[in-house]
């Protein structure tokens, strides 16, 4: 199953540093507005030490980690929504992912122009996010003329349904605000709510892209967009794009430590970055083990072991029987699954089982 989260921003902000530093892939960086143009698509490891401390004990022929795919989605700039600077083809892009990364600029270079004239993350947030809303109330309002007539005269239950809903995310859109923080009361209204494919519905974390002097306390600029965003249900990350991308081009592991030892920084701002992109997706890890193979999978938060069989294979949730489960932590005590299972740490779960981070799984089905 796959995830997708998309890096925006306005020009020269840092995006594009900042994926050529997370994707296996490399985008273009220059120091001028619509550098990029289609989006960048690139998959990064998503860093968890449980797979390698479950290499060393199991010594697989292989080992496969999890992943998230990131897009680097064009500069947007005011006026997106009413097609300016290719705006809407960028929000098209945006449509199709699963969270939002917002870079925002949080350092002083005078060399790097901003299209603004000057620093000023809490503006810039405030533009990325107004074409948003704009976009999403004109998705709303052609939305209501297609369902009104429905649920006026033609007296659809359903219509009545999603016109209501339709009406609460108009009303906060209208007064400046994002869809997300229309309360969704059940699974039902979620369900259409999901259908609307609303850009300010998705998950958001701000990126803070700062010199290096501030990759470990943040600065002014920070310390501003935290004051603004305070209420708001995202998260902010404070990273030295520029910095990270100079680590990254280390070659050994060794190096890369005393680089950031140097400046003070227990972990890499880009393993940060995305363990807290799994995070803000609600996802989790649940593992296969054996000699053949040793292997993370993802899946949303919640989710049920009929949900993580079909993960790994359709006929594996089509034929399901049970799931043979051992918690990580029992697995790393006892050294082996034949330890676990003497030791009756192995337990049978059915369908209905809610996968727990961590879990490791063995499934059993029939076809």
């Amino acid at each position: 199953m796959g995830f997708k989260c998309g890096i925006v921003g306005l020009p020269n902000v840092g995006k594009s540093t900042l994926f050529n530093c997370i994707s296996s892939s490399k985008a273009q960086a220059a120091n001028f507005p619509f550098c990029t143009i289609e989006p960048n698509i690139g998959f990064t490891i998503v860093p968890d030490d449980r797979l390698t401390v479950l290499e060393k004990m199991v010594k697989p022929r292989r080992v496969v980690p999890t992943t998230v795919e990131i897009v680097d989605i064009a500069g947007l700039v005011k006026g997106a929504s009413k097609g300016e600077g290719l705006g809407n083809q960028f929000l098209a892009n945006i449509r199709e992912t699963d969270a939002i990364l917002h870079v925002l600029r949080c350092f002083d270079d005078p060399n790097v122009v901003h299209m603004d004239g000057s620093v000023n993350p809490v503006r810039d947030k405030e533009i990325i996010e107004i074409e948003l809303q704009i976009k999403d109330l004109d998705t709303v309002n052609n939305r209501m003329l297609k369902v009104q007539k429905q649920a006026q005269a033609g007296g659809d239950k359903q219509a009545k349904k999603i016109l209501e809903l339709l009406l609460r995310y108009k009303e906060r859109l209208e007064m400046g605000h994002n869809a997300r923080e229309v309360v969704i009361e059940n699974a039902e209204e979620a369900k259409i709510a999901k259908e609307f494919y609303l850009l300010t519905n998705k998950p958001v974390m701000y990126v803070c892209n700062v010199d290096e002097s501030s990759a470990l306390s943040g600065n002014a600029y920070v310390d501003a967009l935290r004051e603004a965003v305070n209420g708001e249900d995202a998260e902010i990350l404070v990273i030295a794009a520029k910095t990270e991308s100079e680590i990254a081009e280390l070659e050994s592991f060794e190096e890369r430590e005393m680089f950031l030892r140097e400046i003070g920084l227990e972990t890499s701002g880009l393993v940060r970055l995305i363990q807290s992109a799994y995070s803000l997706l609600s996802l989790q890890t649940f593992f296969t083990v054996g000699e053949p193979e040793v292997r993370a999978w993802t899946i949303k938060k919640g989710a049920k072991a009929l949900k993580a069989a079909g993960v790994i294979h359709s006929d594996f949730e089509r034929g399901f029987i049970r799931a043979e489960v051992i918690k990580y932590d029992d697995y790393v005590a006892l050294g082996s699954e034949a330890a676990c299972r003497a030791a009756g740490k192995i337990s049978s779960e059915g369908k209905e089982y809610v996968v727990q981070d961590g879990d490791i799984m063995h499934f059993l089905f029939n076809v």
